[in-house]
């Protein structure tokens, strides 16, 4: 049983009041005659003090006997001199102190009981008074008797302990609740023991904490100050056992907390005299680590409260996570209003989320879980695990939750909770008190009925996970001071000659406690160096409102045992932070095959062309182009359409390892593609150019072909120079630019999209750069100027000028314009592509158009139409070259006959003349009108004959292309 201790600064909560009607007095009998109750005083106050005497000589005895036995037993073993002079010593005093407070007691007693006898004696001598000396006798004797010392509270066997239990409050901890009746239940049990103490019974003074640390200091010290002294304290919650044990070593006193998590309280230098029966906090850390590689996850967020013992938690947390290799993303802490830190939480995109807090607080942080949606299939909770196992649905209202039950429970499905065992798991077990784990269970179940707890209806109070271990904490405490009492024996000591400052029976209380290992309903209780529990951890999941055990971690054995009973919303494991899936961004498929099938459309057109060009290479509408030059520019325009096709090659068909290939193929195909293409244009302008520049240039001598494409193999040695110093000193290379995270496209929570795009880009890529622009650039704008100041000339030698500068035009225009948009929209992959494979594909095309589409004309036109020596161009064979001396000699007999016809008409009309001079004798007027009529076809006979003589000498050509060459140029 315990005893009730009244403060008069505080007043007994109401549920410290247990004991009920056990502890009231017996109802009064009735009243008893003065003479009588004189009578009986007097009688039982001998019987006191004769019993008082015995009990004194006893003790002395006791010790006398012990002292005399160490001194037998060191003069038997001991053979150094200075030993036995001081066992001699100790035997003689017989322990001063000890004697003294006994012979003092005794003494005071004696003095007591021989004045109420002598009293008792006056008054019953008065019989004028003997009703009044009665009643004063009666109130005077039981006030002695009380002053005495033998009241319950002071009786010589009883062995005092002071316990701290926390019953009420806000914001902490209550578990006094359930583990208040528990620790009764160990008193009781222990008491009922006869072979445990000696004969000593163990006493209780409590009062409430509310785990408060400066309330609980003010209850630690009324124990400390108000008799009896006390030999121990129990105490729960981690703030106040703080303050407790910090301040109990000032007075040699151990401190048994029962219900302390907080990872501080490990710290022996700063707590040297505390032991626990409840595991440190820092137990659930590996376990917790343990669960996250399980189910890799390695980004977390922290949620705690403001409180020593979470932060303490944290700290050790954090170091297990750095050596595991795993992030915390953000750490969020909170006083009293956790709003703030879970919005926080949102902001950081936390997932995996273990939360450090107490109960009330718990509920407080559920609901603003709800309100902010951190829960579900995307979500995963680490809570504590000693709360009641409905902790979520209790006192809503009474906390001003603004969450319904309906909600909570919605909120709190599926999180996870590491606890140290703190129940037997062996139900059928049999512990140190004779009881398994479900007998306590029922008989804790049953004081808490009578306490007025609604535990048929699973309403179970704060601490009953707890209980067990306040249990297991009293027994440690009788199993301890039965220990120490065995040791002190040996010395002629007891535990009733502690004091607060007496050191050595302090140190074999902790000596004891620190020893102590048993089967306690709370499993097995030992402890370590530290003072902390030794216990393995439980890992439990709320699955449709009822928490579900997953598995046992060991964590000194490392050893994870799971059930594999877990079970997820969305049936998967959430992941630990929104899956950023990586997604490349590729030219569109349909673009590229339009593009694709349109190159490769201007390829197989250039192929073509280029066996027109080798087939009708004879032909003078051929050959005065240049027929050479002409079969470079298609070569040209086939390497850059595939260098269009090129630019649409990306990520979807090249690896990354080879995507640098691609870089280096982009770049040569479309320098070299553009050099040839463009630079057999440039070539014909130029020639062209110098013709109108250098008028004495004979334009009857042709222009051989190897002089004009000169020009085009250096602008490919310059590309070659440069491409190989861009290869060599600085290669282009892939380069991935990254976009903000978008919306998942099928509304998955758990999913975001971070687009990546493929650059081909080097370290100094825009000196580069710039060096190529700058180069192609000048030979763009001097072939542009070439054109337009050739833009009205006709050369023979060249007569597709004017449709050479007319691409020419075209293939400025749109590179001028190509080339500066795409740097603006090269992040946009289709757009750029389209952009810059419109402009290769139409700048082919339409070159290919404007200077073989008339050649083709005029061949479909002229079929058969003869071919020329070849001289101009220095090709032709021998065959050729008879035939087309065959028709030479063949016009010129034609040309003869036609001047010999000329020449017979001019001498018939100058005959004509001569005989109309003759008959000039008629008169001047008639004779000049018949002059100027034979002059006048004269004249005409005459120029037909110059004509026809020029005609001769000037022309080698048939009238049909002298019509083509007039239409063409």
């Amino acid at each position: 049983m315990r005893e009730e201790l009244n403060n008069d600064s505080m007043s007994q909560p109401r549920a410290m009041t247990l004991q009920g009607a056990r502890d009231r007095a017996a109802p009064a009998a009735a009243p008893l005659r003065t003479s009588h109750i004189s009578f009986f005083l007097e009688k039982i106050t001998l019987i006191r003090l004769y019993l008082q005497l015995i009990q004194a000589i006893a003790h002395l005895h006791r010790k006398a006997s012990v002292s005399f036995q160490r001194l037998r037993v060191n003069f038997n073993l001991s053979k150094r001199p200075l030993v036995k002079l001081k066992e001699i010593v100790n035997v003689f005093s017989i322990r001063t102190r000890t004697v003294y407070c006994v012979v003092k007691s005794f003494l005071v007693t004696t003095l007591v009981q021989l004045f109420i006898v002598a009293k008792c004696g006056v008054c019953v001598a008065r019989s004028r008074c003997r009703r009044r000396c009665e009643v004063a006798r009666v109130m005077f004797l039981l006030w002695l008797s009380a002053c005495g010392g033998y009241s319950e509270g002071r009786r010589d066997n009883d062995l005092h302990i002071g316990g701290i239990f926390p019953m009420e409050g806000e914001g902490g901890w209550q578990g006094g609740q359930a583990c208040m009746p528990a620790a009764e239940l160990a008193l009781a049990d222990v008491n009922a023991r006869s072979d445990l103490l000696s004969g000593f019974k163990l006493r209780l003074h409590s009062n409430d904490s509310k785990c408060e640390p400066g309330l609980g200091a003010s209850v630690m010290y009324n124990l400390l100050y108000n008799p009896p002294q006390k030999l121990l304290l129990l105490a729960g919650c981690s703030t106040v056992c703080t303050t407790v044990a910090e301040a109990a070593k000032m007075w040699n006193l151990m401190v048994l907390c029962y219900g302390a998590s907080s990872p501080a309280l490990s710290d022996r230098s700063r707590f040297p005299t505390l032991f626990r029966t409840h595991p440190s906090a820092t137990v659930h850390n590996p376990t917790r680590i343990k669960l996250m590689q399980k189910f890799a996850w390695s980004r977390i967020a922290i949620l705690q409260q403001a409180e020593e013992v979470f932060i303490s938690t944290v700290e050790d947390l954090e170091a297990h996570c750095k050596k595991a290799g795993i992030e915390i993303v953000t750490r969020q802490s909170f006083l009293s209003d956790p709003a703030d830190a879970v919005r926080n939480l949102r902001r950081q995109d936390a997932r995996v989320i273990v939360g450090l807090f107490y109960v009330v607080a718990a509920r407080r942080v559920l609901c603003e879980v709800y309100k902010h949606r951190l829960y579900g299939k995307s979500y995963v909770w680490f809570f504590i695990g000693w709360y009641e196992d409905n902790w979520f649905e209790t006192n809503l209202e009474r906390e001003g939750i603004e969450c319904t039950v309906e909600q909570m429970r919605e909120a709190a499905e599926g999180h996870l909770t590491t606890e140290a065992l703190m129940w037997n798991q062996n139900a059928n077990q049999t512990t140190i008190s004779g009881m398994t784990s479900e007998d306590f269970r029922s008989r804790l179940n049953e004081a808490l009925r009578e306490a007025g707890y609604d535990i048929d209806g699973e309403r179970y109070p704060e601490g009953y996970q707890e209980a067990p271990l306040a249990y297991d904490a009293v027994w440690s405490v009788a199993l301890a001071f039965n220990k120490t009492m065995e040791k002190l024996q040996k010395s002629g000591l007891s535990l009733k000659n502690f004091t607060y400052t007496n050191k050595k029976i302090a140190d074999d209380i902790y000596e004891a406690i620190n020893s102590t290992s048993f089967l306690g309903v709370s499993g097995l209780v030992a402890f370590s160096s530290q003072g902390d529990r030794i216990a393995l951890t439980q890992i439990e999941q709320l699955t449709d409102n009822h928490y579900v055990k997953l598995g046992y971690y060991d964590t000194q054995a490392d050893n994870l045992t799971w059930l594999d009973r877990e079970r997820w919303v969305g049936g998967k494991v959430p992941p630990d932070r929104t899956v950023v899936v990586n997604e490349l961004r590729t030219v569109s498929l349909p673009l590229f095959a339009c593009m694709t099938a349109l190159c490769i459309a201007g390829i197989l057109a250039a192929i073509a062309l280029i066996v027109f060009n080798i087939m009708h290479r004879h032909r003078r509408v051929i050959q005065w182009s240049h027929p050479a030059c002409n079969t470079v520019m298609l070569c040209g325009c086939c390497v850059c359409l595939c260098a269009a096709v090129a630019l649409g090659v990306d990520g979807r068909w090249v690896l990354p390892q080879h995507f640098n290939g691609l870089c280096a193929a982009r770049a040569w195909l479309l320098a070299t593609g553009f050099s040839m293409a463009y630079g057999a244009m440039f070539t014909k302008v130029w020639r062209v150019h110098r013709h109108t520049t250098k008028p004495k240039i004979d334009n009857k001598k042709r222009i051989h072909g190897w002089k004009l494409y000169t020009m085009v193999g250096g602008l490919l040695v310059v590309d070659v120079a440069l491409l190989t110093a861009w290869q060599l000193r600085d290669p282009l290379q892939r380069r991935v630019e990254t976009f903000p995270l978008e919306a998942p496209r099928h509304h998955d929570d758990d999913v975001h999209i971070r687009p990546e795009l493929e650059h081909c880009e080097s370290k100094h890529n825009t000196v580069w750069l710039g060096v190529m622009y700058g180069y192609k650039g000048l030979v763009l704008v001097f072939g542009l100027f070439l054109a337009y100041e050739t833009r009205s000339v006709k050369v023979r030698q060249i007569n597709d000028s004017r449709y050479v500068g007319m691409s020419i035009y075209n293939v400025v225009v749109l590179c001028l314009i190509t080339a500066p948009v795409t740097l603006v929209i090269a992040s946009q992959q289709d757009a750029a592509f389209a952009f810059v494979s419109l402009a290769i594909v139409f700048c082919c095309f339409l070159s290919m158009a404007l200077i073989f589409v008339p050649k083709v004309i005029e061949v479909i036109r002229h079929p058969t139409e003869r071919v020329e020596s070849g001289r101009g161009s220095g090709s032709g064979s021998a065959p050729a070259d008879e035939e087309r001396y065959r028709e030479l000699v063949k016009e010129n007999e034609e040309l003869q006959k036609l001047i010999t016809q000329k020449e017979e008409r001019i001498r018939v009309l100058k005959q004509k003349l001569a005989e109309r001079e003759a008959a000039a004798a008629d008169g001047v007027t008639q004779g000049t009108g018949g002059g100027g009529a034979v002059m006048a076809d004269l004249a005409t006979a005459t120029s037909d004959y110059g004509t026809s003589t020029n005609y001769t000498r000037s022309s080698r050509a048939s009238v049909s292309d002298l019509d083509f060459s007039e239409s063409y140029l």
